[in-house]
């Protein structure tokens, strides 16, 4: 019977998509981990691969298409003996971006009976199977939760569940209430249309000259998350002046013995590593929000914001704590590179306990940040400028001072905690040499 290809959630949050490009032609045969399309995320362009094996029968969603709805139909694969004969056309009236639904669809490809609803564990956490591979293991009688799944990302694919034999079912676990999912494993949650309605505020610039500017999918994505963060995050600000003249000192030192080595450290990275080495002084400031519960992390793993065209990501740098200065500079770059060219994995975008907002570069004396869920805290950085200050001995003088402010989280950090924090990242700045210790 003919496979369906549905369009896969390549994140967590992920609720739509473009389909970008068709990588494979209808008539084409592919295998098992074929790359045959592009995605368009909110955040990045990512290769979908194959998870069955067959001939490419239909292309229900032509390249280009935006707004394709996770586990609607885009293709239909054809096995072994098929032809395009037994595929039905999908109706011309259709949505294309909602040919079906991943239960119920839309298009006439037949189907001899309904494939399965998506098998669970005994945990009651969701086991990912191809359509194909639920109704073959329901006619054999086969608990998907046995069975190893060889496909991307785990899924359990035709070829594991063929030569699988039944065993017999397990006494049921008693039902026990699932447990709240962390912040970041939910899609968005807040609307965008607080404010005026559209329709309000296009009155009232009907008679002014204007261009509308419509969201993709990043900026949707910036909007609601954002939104929800500053509606249900119960915020705090701790503000810190820092001196940075002897970490200014102790980096012209290190350039100039790094330049052999084509290496050049930015203020930026120094941060990166105060930060990281202050949530391991802080331990119980390492955490994030986790809807019913807090998550505490013995590394630090920390998000440093890089803007881009049209929004933002944060690349995760984890284990920052144990990496050299040179490593971390590498290491940004070359995520802030590849953020720019919206080429991130999800996986080096999402996560972390903890995040640095660096507004410096453009001028920006202070500001504040706001968090980014189930994040405790963030970071906001503003510009090194020379200032007043008043000398170990009383004197007066003139120095360099960066202003910082830290967003924090009340549900998990306190007032006290949040003291701790920020003065563990100003030490470690204003005494660069002992990050190196």
């Amino acid at each position: 019977m003919p496979i369906e290809v549905l369009m896969p959630a390549l994140s967590p949050t992920m609720e739509e998509g473009t389909l970008a490009k068709w990588l494979v032609k209808e008539g084409d045969t592919v295998s098992s981990g074929d790359l045959i399309a592009e995605i368009e995320t909110d955040k990045a362009t990512m290769e979908f691969e194959a998870v069955d094996e067959g001939v490419i029968g239909k292309i229900v969603v032509a390249e280009g298409t935006e707004g394709v709805k996770v586990n609607s139909l885009i293709a239909v694969l054809l096995d072994d003996g098929e032809s395009a004969d037994d595929i039905g056309a999908t109706p011309a009236n259709a949505p294309v971006a909602e040919a079906a639904a991943e239960e119920a669809p839309a298009s006439d490809v037949p189907i001899s009976a309904p494939a399965p609803a998506a098998p669970v564990s005994a945990d009651g956490s969701r086991l990912f199977a191809t359509p194909l591979a639920r109704r073959i293991a329901a006619d054999k009688g086969l608990d998907l939760s046995t069975v190893a799944g060889s496909g991307p990302h785990g899924r359990i694919i035709k070829a594991d569940v063929e030569g699988a034999t039944a065993q017999p079912a397990a006494a049921a676990a008693p039902a026990t209430a699932a447990p709240t999912a962390p912040a970041s494993t939910a899609a968005p949650a807040a609307s965008m249309a607080t404010g005026p309605s559209t329709d309000v505020v296009l009155k009232t610039y009907a008679n002014r000259p204007f261009e509308e500017v419509s969201l993709d999918g990043m900026r949707k994505t910036i909007a609601a998350r954002l939104t929800e963060a500053k509606q249900s995050v119960p915020h705090f600000y701790l503000r810190r002046d820092i001196q940075l003249d002897e970490l200014l000192k102790f980096r012209a030192q290190l350039n100039k013995q790094l330049e052999s080595r084509n290496v050049k450290l930015s203020v930026n990275d120094f941060i990166i590593k105060a930060c990281a080495l202050a949530l391991q002084a802080v331990p119980d400031a390492n955490a994030v929000w986790a809807g019913d519960r807090v998550l505490r992390f013995e590394k630090s793993d920390v998000a440093v914001a890089v803007a881009i065209e049209g929004g933002l990501f944060t690349p995760v740098l984890q284990n920052a704590e144990d990496k050299s200065l040179s490593a971390l500079s590498a290491e940004m770059k070359d995520l802030a590179s590849r953020a720019r060219e919206r080429k991130l994995a999800p996986h080096e975008y999402q996560g972390g306990s903890f995040a640095i907002s660096n507004l410096g570069m453009f001028g920006i004396d202070n500001f504040d940040a706001i968090i980014n869920p189930p994040h405790a805290a963030i970071l906001a950085v503003g510009a090194g400028a020379k200032k007043p200050i008043v000398g170990k001995d009383g004197e007066l003088a003139v120095g360099t001072v960066m202003s910082v402010t830290l967003s924090v989280d009340h549900r998990v950090i306190d007032g006290a905690l949040g003291a701790q924090l920020i003065q563990a990242i100003k030490d470690n700045l204003e005494n660069p040499m002992l990050m190196l210790a």
